[in-house]
């Protein structure tokens, strides 16, 4: 049909319509490739400001150090009466990791509530910066303080494992519960349900599994600071591993470290098994 105008003219571009096409954001790739470039300069800086012997590092004469070294562990210490020293300082490693990741919990379970903003906005802003000191300060400067406070021995190792363990735990268990859906708790508000009741039946079974897998890797944490703690005297597996290395008694050392190695080895198994379980 030639009276038929088949041409179909484009809408007049407006002001706001320019305005957005300018205003939209690069493309993925390009903030890709900003962000990897940023990243690379950063461990490239990184690397250029530690002062260092990388060539040594990596010798010959210095993996020959390392391998006598190593050696000298061996043939391990077998004694009777060191062997019972080893397995109660063991116990003891178990006990100060399991009591500060029991204590822990509880402490951060009480703090991730108004941490999570349930509380009001106050609340948690107080709770997050209460989460963040603990979290802040090392285990070993814990213990430093604790020590001069109560003496030598597991207490204020284990108390020290504590204090960091809830900072850590409180933070993931906060965030867990700021990201776990509301509707559960909503529908049993809704309901009838108290506050409590609600958030025990709504909210808590949905973050339990994260709950459970955050407190059992910490647990394995636990179980590798408490061999840092003995420097200052914290008692465990640590503590009579520093003992003897800075006797320069490499036997009864190696034989610490054979213990220190399998008790991580079994804990690692057990919560993985655990969260097999759980996951199932």
């Amino acid at each position: 049909m030639a009276g038929l105008n088949t041409h179909v003219s484009s809408p007049p571009k407006t002001q706001a319509g320019t305005a957005a096409v300018t205003a939209m954001p690069p493309p993925p790739r390009r903030r890709a490739g900003v962000i990897f470039l940023a990243i690379a300069m950063l461990i490239i800086a990184s690397f250029a400001s530690l002062r260092g012997e990388w060539r040594g590092l990596f010798s010959i004469e210095s993996a020959a150090k390392m391998l006598d070294l190593f050696t000298g562990f061996f043939p391990l210490e077998t004694d009777s009466r060191f062997l019972a020293k080893v397995a109660w300082a063991t116990i003891e490693t178990i006990a100060m990791s399991f009591l500060a990741t029991l204590i822990a919990l509880i402490v951060a379970v009480v703090i991730a509530v108004p941490a999570a903003g349930m509380s009001g906005v106050l609340m948690r802003r107080i709770a997050r910066a209460v989460l963040n000191f603990l979290r802040a300060v090392p285990e070993l400067v814990w213990a430093s303080m604790l020590v001069i406070a109560a003496g030598l021995g597991p207490f204020p190792g284990t108390l020290a494992l504590a204090f960091h363990t809830a900072g850590v735990l409180g933070r993931l268990l906060a965030d867990a519960l700021e990201n776990a859906p509301a509707a559960p708790y909503i529908a049993l508000r809704h309901n009838g349900a108290s506050a409590i009741a609600a958030f025990a039946y709504g909210t808590l079974p949905v973050v339990l599994p994260q709950i459970a897998s955050y407190t059992l890797y910490r647990w394995e944490n636990n179980i590798r600071a408490a061999a840092v703690l003995g420097v200052i005297g914290a008692g465990g597996l640590g503590q009579l591993l520093y003992y003897h290395l800075s006797l320069l008694q490499y036997h009864d050392t190696g034989t610490v470290l054979v213990a220190m190695i399998l008790l991580v080895a079994l804990v690692d198994g057990l919560s993985s098994l655990m969260r097999e379980r759980m996951a199932s």
